[in-house]
């Protein structure tokens, strides 16, 4: 999918996640646990859902709306038309530029119709050579429903010479180069894939005798599911309601590169990713910057809510108290109010409100878990220093994102990124605060658990945001000049 800029003017700052994917076989209703596994994934896509099932008696059936799932798939009149005990479904975040733009044609899941019979395909990650497979189909004959990347899977299955759908997807995905997590369905059976590096999730649950597919482990948590384990890096797992997960790893062996940033923000706190509690996780990245950034101040405030526990952490590790110096307006939806001129001009405060009674006077650290552009975290200071503290300090839950992401999250142009322009100082004085830290690379690998930091060499995650180390080069960017960095000597 492609990277643009985000859709809505109060979440300008951050970095998006474009999607969640959910799947579900052996169950009554499979629409309904769909439903309920695309809420609990909201956090990855925001714009737009879709579900496909499959009926025995009436064969597939699909939805698709722009939207929040709890607006369009809890109506009985909708999850009537989508009977069956097998389904996947698929949550999106608009990448074509507003939200207004985006096409009701690039919702997926995506569906195909073969000679073994009909199936459909969900996506999460990037397919970074997307834009050479593309012309080469249309050259054949493939004509494109949609603009999304992720349709170039439907169209290589659909030329392939496979015996069967499974088959077909393997010849399909060997061709394809960046990250995805994929989750299919037949008429009979679920299909779920991860890349060989494993970038982005995927998790196996098991609910009374059906089995699910989920981008993350909360996901399973609402319906009752039990998790079982993550898909493996580089696995293709071929489930039936009578035959069970059938595994098979059809892509060459490459050591895994999971998405670290998934860690420091994407995921929901309450997930499990590689065995780890996100939350845990997050609490020692706070940990860790403590113990990098220590500061004489009276006050630990996290930038809600993704800045919470890195901000737990940090108090508990600097003995600075920790208090809600900042509350979220949870109630403000997306279509609040219009966004005139005047409205963006009030920008978070529609979202945040600072507690005057607990900042004034006192030295603050705010905690947050990234600074992009950097203006969300301007306005944060202002509000803080009009409320009257006495100084304000960041303390940043990641290193500075210098480089732009092409395996499935929604990043500015490396021009656009702070950290990429400007030192942490020139960074410090553009924010104009009285100290601004971020935990280094090495920090946030310990906090992962990799007690000696990072291996320069062998690195276990993918950090390019960070450090520009791209596990794949992303040859559809190179082509149009983006330039990698240049190697260590």
């Amino acid at each position: 999918m492609r990277q643009m800029p985000p859709a809505h003017p109060f979440d300008d700052d951050k970095l998006h996640e474009e999607c969640g994917i959910f799947g579900v076989v052996g169950v009554t209703d499979a629409a309904n646990f769909i439903a309920l596994g695309l809420h609990a994934l909201q956090h990855r896509g925001q714009e737009a859902g879709g579900i496909v099932t499959h009926s025995q008696e009436t064969g597939f059936h699909s939805a698709r709306r722009m939207g929040y799932v709890r607006d369009n798939f809890t109506s009985q009149d909708v999850m009537q038309t989508l009977p069956g005990d097998i389904g996947i479904g698929h949550v999106r975040y608009s990448t074509a530029g507003s939200k207004g733009q985006t096409a009701i044609r690039d919702v997926q899941p995506f569906f195909g119709e073969f000679s073994m019979g009909g199936a459909a395909i969900a996506h999460n990650g990037n397919i970074t050579n997307a834009d050479a497979l593309r012309k080469e189909l249309i050259e054949r004959g493939s004509i494109f429903q949609s603009s999304s990347d992720s349709e170039c899977i439907i169209h290589l299955m659909a030329r392939s010479m496979g015996r069967n759908i499974p088959a077909r997807m393997e010849d399909a995905l060997r061709k394809l180069e960046g990250a995805f997590s994929v989750v299919a369905m037949t008429r009979t059976k679920l299909i779920g894939v991860r890349d060989p590096l494993g970038v982005r999730p995927l998790v196996l649950g098991q609910v009374g005798d059906g089995w699910v597919l989920a981008s993350e482990t909360c996901a399973l948590d609402i319906i009752g599911a039990e998790f079982i384990r993550e898909i493996e890096p580089g696995e293709m797992v071929v489930i039936s309601a009578n035959e069970g997960v059938q595994s098979n790893f059809p892509f060459r062996h490459q050591a895994s590169r999971f998405c670290i940033f998934e860690h420091v923000y994407f995921s929901r706190p309450d997930s499990i990713l590689g065995g780890r509690s996100v939350y845990e996780t997050r609490r020692q990245i706070g940990v860790e910057l403590a113990r990098e950034a220590p500061v004489e101040a009276d006050l630990v405030c996290p930038v809600p809510d993704s800045g919470t526990p890195a901000a737990i952490g940090y108090a508990h590790e600097s003995g600075i108290p920790y208090g809600m110096g900042i509350i979220r307006n949870q109630y403000m939806g997306r279509t609040f109010i219009e966004p005139t001129e005047q409205i963006r001009n009030m920008g978070v405060r529609l979202k945040l409100n600072v507690n005057r009674a607990l900042i004034k006077g006192k030295r603050v650290v705010l905690v947050d878990d990234s600074v992009v552009r950097g203006t969300t975290s301007r306005k944060i200071k202002e509000m803080i220093l009009d409320a009257g503290a006495a100084e304000v300090h960041f303390r940043i839950a990641s290193p500075p994102t210098a480089w732009p992401c092409f395996y499935g999250v929604d990043t500015p142009q490396r021009e656009k990124l702070l950290a990429a322009t400007m030192t942490e100082d020139e960074m410090r004085q553009h924010l104009g605060v009285d100290s601004l830290r971020f935990v280094t690379l090495d920090g946030l690998y310990r906090a992962v658990g990799e007690a000696n930091g990072r291996d320069p060499k062998a690195p276990r995650y993918c950090d390019a945001c960070f450090s520009g180390d791209y596990p794949v080069a992303p040859s559809d960017m190179i082509e149009k000049g983006f330039t990698l960095k240049p190697a260590a000597k």
